[in-house]
């Protein structure tokens, strides 16, 4: 049986990364290094031949949204730090994924409500630097964590807030509610080979570039915001493809509600 400091040493690791891994989950509309180089696209017909940039954006969102599964791959600006992600998510709360911050790295599997997270010394040292945890604790916790899988329970502390990034409708909740009056249309072009139209707003000294199918459904498939204090680039693939999510094996995990049943969310 591990002491009561040992529980809430562990309960520290799980909250810490919950805010890490929190912070890599916004809506593909959020604020997101610039491109890489691409090659015009010019499909013709134009499927959105006659249509206002409001009215692509449009249809592009109702597209996106209705997506059974996606992933999510980029690096976002967050408070001065780089977080590189790449998440596979589906509409049954199923996702699994990886987070890298900075130099330090952490994976994430999430099936049937439960909750799997492991994450490298330089991880687990930047999020609980960042979260305020003592640096006399530090070491204990990564001991404790190293090399191994945090279990996180339905009901079990930082369960709730996971959740919600291997929650695909809440991740995409707020796609679509921003004024698109400001949109114009840039020039076609290609995100991995596909066609894309773009979709272009300006504000406030920064530029946000949203890609669009041109072939099959008009899915967004990357958004780009250049300038500002949190540029970056978040792509979206995969969709409708199922999200394959296995447990880690019992022995590398360190089971939260097995060591302090009384911690709730």
């Amino acid at each position: 049986m591990r002491s009561q400091s040992s529980h809430r040493k562990l309960r520290a690791a799980a909250a810490v990364v919950c805010a890490a891994v929190a912070v890599a989950g916004p809506a593909p509309a959020a604020a997101w290094a610039a491109p890489a180089a691409v090659a015009p696209a010019a499909p013709s017909p134009d499927p959105f031949d006659g249509l206002t940039p409001e009215q692509i954006a449009d249809r592009a969102v109702d597209a996106t949204r209705s997506a059974d599964s996606l992933r999510m791959t980029g690096r976002v600006v967050s408070e001065g730090q780089d977080l590189d992600v790449d998440f596979s998510v589906d509409d049954q709360g199923s996702c699994r994924g990886r987070i890298r911050v900075d130099d330090g790295d952490a994976e994430l599997r999430r099936l049937d409500g439960v909750t799997y997270l492991k994450g490298d010394e330089a991880f687990w040292r930047i999020s609980m630097t960042e979260q305020g945890v003592p640096e006399n604790e530090i070491a204990p916790i990564i001991e404790l964590v190293k090399g191994r899988w945090l279990k996180i329970a339905p009901g079990q502390a930082g369960s709730a807030d996971l959740g919600e990034v291997c929650d695909l409708d809440s991740l995409l909740d707020d796609l679509g509610k921003d004024d698109r009056s400001g949109l114009t249309r840039g020039p076609d072009r290609e995100v991995d080979r596909t066609p894309v139209a773009t979709l272009v707003e300006k504000e406030s000294g920064e530029t946000t570039t949203v890609s669009v199918a041109q072939e099959g459904k008009p899915y967004i498939r990357q958004v780009v915001r250049t300038g500002g204090d949190e540029p970056g680039s978040m792509t979206l693939s995969e969709f409708d493809r199922p999200v394959r999510v296995t447990a880690p094996p019992a022995d590398e995990t360190v089971d939260l509600s097995r060591l302090d049943p009384g911690t709730r969310a």
